[in-house]
């Protein structure tokens, strides 16, 4: 039996706090990646701080690229309403036990998901707070109505993507493939990740992803590197010093931040974040492109050592890797 969500998180703060301090060390020795709110390319609100708008233009964004999707925040509320759609309710505060109907009633607690076929809705015993995508698709009949990934046993660490340290906490909840996941969903996926220092990669455009970040805890230097300019990391000796300069941004990161990546911008997590990583319409198997060779080269055509170097996974640079 999996111990109980409210014992883990201090452990996990724990782990997460020695995992980073290397890591930490490594990435403040450049400082080639610009800092900013809001880098190009990507669309970041927090859930926490009632920013309506920011979160509407991510609904926009998202629904306009992803048509047949749609999504919605509620903030400390005991009730879902039913509606004619299927939805995928991800809990980002609070917990208690929620019933669907006298058959499907079950504890829930943040990082679970619930699962609403058309019709459905829930109430709860007590306030909870949860981002809701309304998807395509009905989820298959064999995905459980709620996913505890905390308890469910069918559930466990598989090291992997932006986690591959092998202490990693990386709990697939929904998954594209069966050989990396219990619960087989092709209209949206998730799994729940402690990311230290990811590879730097892009979703295609074509025949990629979106992604979200639901961030549920995060370290002081927890951060994320993009860039938008993909097409000049995929070509490194045309790349200038002036160029290289603003190639990537630096956002930090905490709890209840929402963030949006849509196809083809580049990304690191970086730092100690747990966050909820979500996906539409899943994690498609090799479109997940590594280009930290790319960045290593850059730095190495233009001579850009110490401060002035272009941050990059190390270990992911040595060949060309592709998920």
């Amino acid at each position: 039996m999996k111990a109980p969500y409210y014992l883990f998180w201090p452990f996990l703060a724990v782990i997460m706090l020695f995992s980073c301090g290397e890591g930490a060390r490594k990435m403040n020795q450049s400082e080639a990646a610009s800092k900013m709110k809001n880098a190009p390319g990507i669309y970041l609100t927090n859930l926490n701080e009632n920013h309506s708008a920011e979160f509407e233009e991510i609904r926009q964004t998202f629904s306009q690229r992803n048509p047949g999707y749609d999504m919605a925040w509620v903030h400390q509320v005991k009730e879902i309403s039913g509606k004619e759609e299927n939805r995928v309710v991800f809990i980002q505060e609070g917990g208690g036990t929620a019933t669907i109907s006298p058959e499907k009633s079950s504890k829930f607690s943040v990082g679970d998901i619930i699962l609403l076929k058309k019709g459905e809705g829930f109430t709860a015993d007590s306030l909870f707070s949860s981002l809701i995508f309304s998807v395509p698709e009905e989820a298959p009949s064999d995905i459980p109505a709620f996913v505890r990934p905390d308890w469910d046993m069918n559930i466990t660490d598989i090291p992997g993507g932006c986690a591959t340290e092998t202490n990693a906490y990386r709990r697939i909840l929904l998954t594209w493939a069966n050989k990396v996941g219990k619960y087989l969903y092709h209209s949206i996926n998730a799994h729940r990740v402690r990311i230290m220092d990811s590879f730097s990669h892009y979703h295609p455009v074509e025949g990629g992803f979106d992604e979200f970040y639901l961030v549920q805890m995060a370290l002081p230097d927890a951060q994320i590197l993009t860039s938008n300019r993909v097409d000049l990391i995929e070509n490194p000796e045309s790349v200038t010093k002036e160029e290289a300069q603003n190639l990537i941004q630096k956002t930090d990161l905490k709890v209840g931040d929402l963030l949006y990546l849509p196809r083809g911008v580049m990304h690191r997590g970086f730092g100690g974040v747990l966050a909820q990583v979500i996906t539409v319409p899943g994690f498609i198997p090799g479109s997940e492109i590594g280009v930290d060779h790319h960045l290593l080269k850059i730095n190495q055509h233009l001579g850009l050592e110490g401060e002035h170097q272009i941050p990059f996974n190390e270990s992911a640079s040595e060949k060309a890797v592709i998920k």
